[in-house]
């Protein structure tokens, strides 16, 4: 059974940072890509980075030069750095991949920037 869970959330100050990890069971982690998606309040869910399984990165244009995804494929985890943090960078963080050609997503960690 995959299962993806997220953890790091929290409230932060603006300019503040916070690490997301996630936290994978049931697939051979090292083979997989993974992504990191938000979903603000009353928007859609958007795509935030991606990394490849040998390590290629990419990112919404919103968070190049601020945020960085890694993996740590003996801890079969994905983490999300996030630094500079803005307001709009508030909302619920989930990890996701796919296996078997279905989408697997995590339950989600929510990040709030506010002073």
């Amino acid at each position: 059974q995959v299962q993806l869970v997220e953890s790091g959330g929290g409230l932060v100050q603006p300019g503040g940072s916070l690490r997301l990890s996630c936290a994978t069971s049931g697939i051979i982690f090292v083979f997989y890509p993974m992504a990191w998606y938000r979903q603000a309040p009353g928007k859609q869910r958007e795509l935030v980075a991606t990394i490849t399984n040998d390590g290629n990165t990419n990112y919404a244009d919103s968070v190049k030069g601020r945020f960085a995804i890694s993996r740590d494929n003996a801890k079969n985890t994905v983490y999300l750095q996030m630094n500079s943090l803005k307001p709009e960078d508030t909302a619920v963080y989930y990890c996701k991949t796919q296996h078997t050609g279905r989408d697997y997503w995590g339950q989600g960690t929510q990040v709030t920037v506010s002073s």
